[in-house]
């Protein structure tokens, strides 16, 4: 088949954006977690959704693997080519075609970057408010596969609430608009339905976003805590107090010690824990709630309570948290990261269960993470070269996240499922749940070419994905959707 797909897509577009050297083709067989790895049979990098639809119907005739393609950042394996297959990368769909400042919105394609979007928004006073830890590499057709979060959506949201509309090729090569600029358009939700599908149901070339306007005040403080349970307490009470904060992230032990040797971003190193509390609104509002977070992160233990004086200080203290993943590299060259949620009420259980969890199986885990909306991302750091280094982490990970759902919560809350979560969706939804997952899927994919075998658990979303009944369906009829 390989040989047919080069030769074909060579035939339907320009041969200057097919990739097929071995060389070109590596550079596709990974994401930002580099554990899970498949080499694509061959790559294109469109300039236009039309030739992203040329390239899907190519491939889909030949019953060819299709496999999108942002800027590689993902953490669960949702953009490698486990099947090989068709790689479509769209790095060169990266412009900014419209903003509206009045209407607060902007018309974006899928390759362009995260940040790019809030820098071009800001001579208007406005944001892209979604912001992934990458989000200086990460694009907005990615954060739209995996519905990506980041620290300010405890207040502003998860990407599905800053997508208005898309455009999206397809399965059989046809371009569809999901959506409306409308704020309450009738009809069934496919938007939602597409946002968080991590390419299974199609792929998304440009996209309709809200824009937040810039805040006229902000204020960020660094509480420093020499216990973990206090620390803990002041999250939970913070917002039972009625405050929301933009942001409400926690480091804990190891890690603030390696972000500081990192980054010099005034984080102690002596600390148990710190959290980042950020609060942004109208002046006055930011005062009153800048007062009260002070009271209680007093009343609940913190041995001190640091606040940026301008914005050098907060962006340096940003840049400790942003930069956290990287600073780890410290501790061990290789990481295993996960993105479980829990209620915040649980957050010192489940802390002081992956400091045993990290006893047991003999290896280090960070943690750093959202703790504002119970997000936890415990960072597992190995030795790929020590036998047994990978298996450890794995056996760990999955150790702490039955911990997660155990607790009320659930398996991600950003990163996606990908290859690396998609057998233990069977934890938190019963066959009934799996198989109406898998009816929607064949009805926009009844072949199960785009991005197979991600997402769902193995037997439904890989070849079985023909048989589901959506697909029966939509094969009677002759018809794709």
């Amino acid at each position: 088949m390989k040989d047919d797909l080069i030769a074909a897509l060579l035939r339907a577009v320009d041969p200057a954006i097919v990739l097929r050297r071995p060389e070109e083709l590596m550079l596709y067989e990974y994401d930002g977690s580099a554990l899970d790895q498949g080499m694509p049979e061959v790559v294109v990098v469109p300039r236009t959704t039309a030739e992203v639809a040329a390239c899907v119907k190519v491939a889909a005739q030949l019953g060819a693997p299709i496999v999108a393609r942002g800027a590689g950042t993902g953490l669960a394996g949702g953009s490698v080519p486990e099947q090989g297959g068709l790689v479509i990368s769209l790095a060169r769909l990266n412009r900014i075609l419209a903003i509206d400042p009045l209407a607060r919105t902007a018309r974006v394609q899928s390759g362009v970057i995260n940040t790019d979007l809030s820098l071009a928004a800001a001579r208007y006073g406005l944001h892209f408010a979604p912001d992934p830890s990458s989000q200086r590499s990460s694009t907005i057709g990615g954060n739209i596969a995996t519905n990506a979060g980041g620290p300010h959506c405890l207040k502003y949201g998860v990407t599905t609430n800053h997508v208005l509309a898309a455009t999206v090729v397809l399965a059989n090569g046809e371009v569809i608009e999901v959506g409306s600029a409308a704020a309450d358009a009738p009809g069934y939700d496919l938007l939602g339905v597409i946002v968080g599908s991590e390419g299974t149901l199609g792929i998304v070339t440009e996209a309709l976003v809200k824009l937040t306007p810039n805040p006229e005040a902000v204020r960020t403080f660094l509480a420093i805590y020499d216990d973990l349970d206090a620390a803990s307490a002041t999250v939970s009470a913070i917002i039972a107090h009625g405050i929301i904060p933009a942001a409400l992230e926690m480091l804990v032990g190891q890690g603030i010690a390696a972000v500081e040797a990192a980054v010099q971003a005034g984080y102690p190193a002596d600390a148990r824990a710190v959290l980042l509390i950020e609060i942004d609104g109208l002046c006055e509002e930011v005062a009153t709630q800048a007062e009260q977070i002070a009271s209680l992160c007093r009343q609940y233990g913190a041995r001190e309570l640091r606040a940026a004086q301008d914005e050098a200080q907060r962006a340096k203290l940003w840049a400790g948290r942003k930069g956290a993943l990287a600073a780890c590299a410290r501790i061990a060259p290789h990481y295993h990261i996960q993105d479980g949620v829990v209620p915040r009420s649980r957050l010192p259980e489940l802390l002081r269960l992956t400091e045993a969890v990290a006893d047991r199986h003999q290896i280090t885990i960070v943690n750093i993470f959202h703790a504002g909306d119970g997000n936890l991302h415990p960072l597992l750091l190995f030795d790929l070269r020590q036998p047994g280094a990978l298996e450890r982490a794995v056996a760990a990970s999955e150790e702490i996240l039955q911990a997660c759902v155990a607790a009320g919560g659930t398996i991600s809350g950003e990163h996606g499922i990908g290859i690396e979560k998609r057998d233990y969706l069977g934890w938190i939804f019963g066959p009934a749940d799996l198989a109406a997952f898998a009816d929607v899927r064949a009805v926009f994919d009844p072949a199960g070419v785009m991005n197979p075998c991600k997402l769902l658990p193995s037997g439904s979303s890989c070849a079985d994905i023909r048989h589901a009944r959506g697909a029966l369906r939509a094969i009677d009829r002759g018809a794709w959707i």
